[in-house]
């Protein structure tokens, strides 16, 4: 039961001891709820998905194909996020500060309008045609002049409304917080990597909303024609930096699971924090990379766009790359594992999943997401990168592996401390980030080698037998799909072992209050935010690491150049 402290129903957590509002909890608990189900919808899709890009298996029809992809879309870009992410900033705004929900009735308005918006959609794709709907198979982008039916084009707007909501409550609830004194001093790390994400998240959605509310007038013949180079440059105001709110979010996540997993902090939080204002400057300049083969935008506009500019914002993510793993080595050293470059790493929590989904997340996202996400990025580079696999090859690098693993592993934690349930198959949940990983590893680098090869990003069938021709790519290529094909089937396997941990654990796990953060047993008590000590061992690891790191990256770009130049003969 709840009582009344400071004026709110609430509850002490008696792990991190936070105050939490009950009726922040509630909502909390149902929009992760809500993602929960996305995902499972489109972890679902993926696999019928990757079964037809598989040419040996070439699972679906092409009218179902492209409908799929526009589900998986919504399902997963959108849905699956989103609500996850809008249960994380209530979360930061109110448990992790101590504070209240400003307005609960407005929460629950914006989960539904969300809830609902985002069914609608995923409805008139996957359904509509089946009850004389006008097909919505528009894919994620919904190009103009591709139509799809105005309940789609309503849905994502209903459901971008909802989410403008939910962040708009997260601001109030960080004015109220501070104003009602529930905390001292700056922003917890966490907090504040999360209101970075907030307000990407505020132009982000707002961008969104120039391009589809066009969009619905037109598909309602309220306006005669859409200008498809306008509506473009709209979408990837929102399309891509909806992705850079994850990345906020997800580098977030990633302190936290440091803090838990290990007790680590931040070595210098100023120079964190920078690398997070840096985002919010830069970030949103990637955008461009999907306009490098429009007519509109001149040179020296994609130039500047995606690299000058771009670069400040790789370099927030470097940081992070070196403050996180510096954090995690100087806390295991503290633990004794002092012995060479890399016997703290060697002798990680490895069988404590949020430490291994920390690790796998940051792995993935940073050298394959990343480099190859920066490369193509560059005006050059991606002429001979533009609209092949190598593209979705990148983003299930960064989102479906990088974010999604992450906020996986915070899963595990939510489930004790909000949902207050006791989390069954722990062997289980200690090895799913390794599966899910492994699998997500062999689509990307599946999708990445046969976008090198030429492979279409959309393509339904790179034989082209409706056409009537011959297939134009190398016999190569049908290894890469394989491996495409295998990787998802691993992944979905792994994805599947998360769904069943957290779904038993909700609905038939013990309910009773958390006694320990922990799901393996360690020699420290746990703790969300640690505290920031001026002494400790030099973190010489993961130095080396990075090292490590920018001699790959510079090596894969300078790679992507001499491939460049292999495109066409010149004399």
């Amino acid at each position: 039961m709840g009582k009344q402290v400071a004026g709110f129903e609430s509850r002490t957590c008696p792990v991190t001891r936070y105050v939490v509002d009950l009726a922040s909890e509630r909502l909390i608990i149902v929009n992760a709820v809500s993602a929960i189900v996305f995902l499972l919808i489109g972890g679902i899709i993926a696999l019928l998905l990757a079964l037809t890009r598989w040419q040996a298996i070439h699972l679906l029809p092409s009218v179902w194909y492209y409908r799929l992809v526009t589900a998986h879309g919504i399902s997963m870009l959108v849905a699956w996020i989103v609500f996850f992410e809008v249960a994380g900033l209530y979360f930061g705004s109110t448990v992790m500060l101590n504070a209240r929900h400003v307005s609960p009735g407005l929460g629950w308005v914006a989960w539904v309008l969300m809830a609902v918006g985002g069914l609608m959609a995923a409805f008139a794709v996957l359904l509509g045609p089946l009850v004389g709907l006008e097909p919505s198979d528009v894919m994620f982008t919904a190009y103009v002049p591709l139509k799809a039916h105005p309940l789609f084009y309503l849905g994502v707007v209903l459901f971008a409304v909802g989410a403008l909501i939910a962040v708009g409550l997260f601001f109030a609830n960080l004015v109220v917080a501070r104003r009602e004194r529930r905390y001292e001093g700056s922003l917890p790390l966490v907090v504040y990597g999360l209101l970075t994400a907030a307000i990407i998240a505020t132009y982000t959605l707002l961008q969104g909303a120039i391009a589809f509310v066009p969009a619905l007038l037109w598909s309602l013949n309220l306006l005669p024609s859409y200008d498809p180079a306008v509506y473009r440059n709209f979408f990837w105001g929102f399309g891509h930096p909806a992705q850079q709110i994850n990345l906020a979010a997800m580098v977030a996540v990633w302190y936290a699971l440091a803090s838990i997993t290990t007790g680590a902090a931040p070595l210098n939080e100023k120079l964190s924090r920078l690398a997070f204002i840096l985002y919010l400057f830069f970030i949103n300049l990637g955008s461009a990379h999907h306009l490098l083969v429009d007519p509109g935008p001149g040179f020296v506009w994609k130039v500047f766009n995606t690299s000058y500019g771009m670069y400040l914002a790789v370099l927030g993510s470097l940081i992070h790359a070196f403050s996180i793993p510096a954090a995690l080595e100087v806390a295991l050293r503290k633990k004794g594992f002092n012995r060479g470059l890399f016997e703290w790493l060697r002798k990680g929590p490895w069988r404590e999943p949020g430490f291994a989904a920390l690790v796998i997340s940051m792995f993935i996202f940073g050298w394959i997401g990343g480099v190859t996400g920066v490369t193509m990025g560059t005006e050059q580079i991606n002429m001979i990168q533009h609209n092949t696999l190598r593209v979705p090859g990148h983003f299930h690098a960064t989102v479906v592996s990088g974010t999604t693993i992450a906020f996986m592993g915070l899963t595990y934690y939510l489930i004790p401390l909000i949902f207050r349930r006791e989390l069954k198959f722990k062997n289980l949940a200690t090895w799913q980030p390794y599966i899910y990983g492994a699998g997500m590893v062999l689509v990307s680098l599946g999708m990445i080698t046969a976008g090198i090869q030429g492979v279409p990003r959309r393509h339904w069938d790179i034989g082209f037998a409706l056409a009537g021709g011959p297939s134009v790519f190398p016999g190569t290529v049908n290894l890469s799909l394989a491996v495409l094909g295998l990787g998802a089937i691993i992944a979905v396997t792994g994805g599947a072992m998360f769904m069943i941990v957290v779904l038993s654990s909700v609905l038939f796990g013990t309910k009773r209050e958390a006694s320990s953060l922990m799901l393996v047993a360690t020699d420290r008590e746990p703790t969300l935010i640690a505290a920031v000590e001026d002494d400790h061992p030099a973190p010489r690891g993961a130095f080396a690491l990075v090292i490590i790191f920018l001699i790959y990256f510079v090596t894969f770009y300078l790679a992507n150049w001499w491939l460049l130049g292999r495109a066409w003969g010149v004399g």
